[in-house]
């Protein structure tokens, strides 16, 4: 059997959780040898694909090609339409939602819904955003649906028009016996917070930042440290102005060697999103043993369960309190980490990427 996955997160991501999510299925399909891959990359600068013997690899495509990212997306999407025409594989697994395949596709579709953010809580979307629509077209015309929690199956049987005999809930997964791998960073804060990926809209990075301020202000040892999520814009720049915080803030775009250095180091992560599909970032922590402060949704608590402190998503004083509280109580951050280290086994990496692959079979 051969599994045919394209291009679109590959070559949108250099870091990220969606193409990590599908490098380990890739990973996984190579170690059975029932199953193979067909991978619709020609370049990327994609972290999690550098070792795949890619078409065109090497500085001097690099050079060529890293001029303009979308030279990526249109070269990938171009081969990916050859490949499919050619129809050599068995099922088809896109890494995204663009539905540019579905006049060629003529091989059983799975994929993969990692949240219901636009359906839930489309206030925070442009309105000519195309991303609810193709979701919708890619679910209308899915053989196999992977929801990554019960969550995300539940909302989605909400919002369309779905056989829930096709939704299979496969949890995301994370090496339980592969070392962390460390990156250390330097300068870092004394003692510090730590927010991780995209501060727009619904993932509450406001609401954070006002919360905490009245702690940094009263303790001139402890710093938040931003990692990921793009640029720090001028919006986010003047916002920090205007809290008077600019100096108690470090942003870092880090590797996942750097993330790792960060989760372990901080004095406690916090994930404030009003809504999210899993929350893989709660696996990273776990496995960091770094405490976690989460936003009280149904899929924290899903994915968490006793392993974290809870505070309420709109509540901007039960944040200040819970950051307060928290932070002074060594003894619960201590305990904290004993729960997610066992929480953490609940989720191994085989058992996703097992569970994933016996999909394939079944359509296949």
């Amino acid at each position: 059997m051969k599994v045919f996955i394209d291009h679109q997160k590959f070559s949108t991501q250099k870091y990220g959780g969606i193409s990590r999510y599908f490098a380990n299925i890739i990973d996984g399909i190579k170690h059975k040898e029932d199953i193979t891959y067909q991978l619709g990359v020609i370049h990327a600068k994609n972290h999690y694909i550098q070792d795949e013997p890619l078409p065109l690899k090497g500085p001097l495509s690099d050079r060529i090609l890293n001029r303009n990212e979308r030279y990526d997306y249109r070269l990938n999407q171009f081969y990916c339409e050859r490949l499919l025409s050619k129809s050599d594989f068995d099922v088809f697994h896109p890494t995204y939602y663009d539905p540019y395949f579905l006049r060629q596709l003529t091989k059983p579709l799975v994929i993969t819904i990692h949240d219901l953010t636009y359906e839930r809580l489309p206030e925070y979307f442009w309105a000519q955003d195309p991303l609810t629509q193709q979701k919708r077209i890619n679910i209308d015309r899915a053989d196999a649906i992977i929801a990554i929690s019960n969550t995300t199956r539940k909302d989605l049987i909400h919002f369309f028009d779905v056989d829930p005999d096709k939704v299979s809930v496969i949890y995301h997964g994370i090496d339980l016996d592969a070392p962390l791998l460390i990156e250390p960073v330097a300068d870092l804060p004394e003692r510090f917070v730590l927010f991780v990926g995209d501060r727009s809209g619904y993932k509450n990075f406001y609401l954070f930042m006002n919360a905490i301020r009245p702690l940094l202000l009263d303790m001139p040892d402890l710093g938040v440290v931003l990692a990921g999520g793009g640029p720090m814009h001028v919006a986010d720049r003047e916002f920090l102005q205007r809290l008077g915080l600019t100096n108690r803030i470090r942003h870092i775009n880090a590797t996942d060697g750097e993330l790792s250095y960060l989760y372990k180091n901080a004095q406690l992560f916090v994930y404030p999103s009003l809504y999210e599909g899993f929350g893989l970032p709660i696996l990273e922590a776990f496995k960091a043993q770094c405490p976690m402060l989460l936003s009280d949704t149904e899929c924290f608590r899903e994915v968490a369960d006793d392993a974290a402190v809870y505070f309420k998503p709109t509540d901007l004083n039960d944040l200040t309190d819970k950051l307060s509280s928290t932070l002074a109580d060594s003894t619960l951050r201590a305990q904290l980490v004993e729960r997610g280290n066992k929480r953490l086994r609940q989720f191994p990496l085989q058992r996703s990427i097992d569970q994933t692959l016996d999909i394939y079979h079944t359509l296949a």
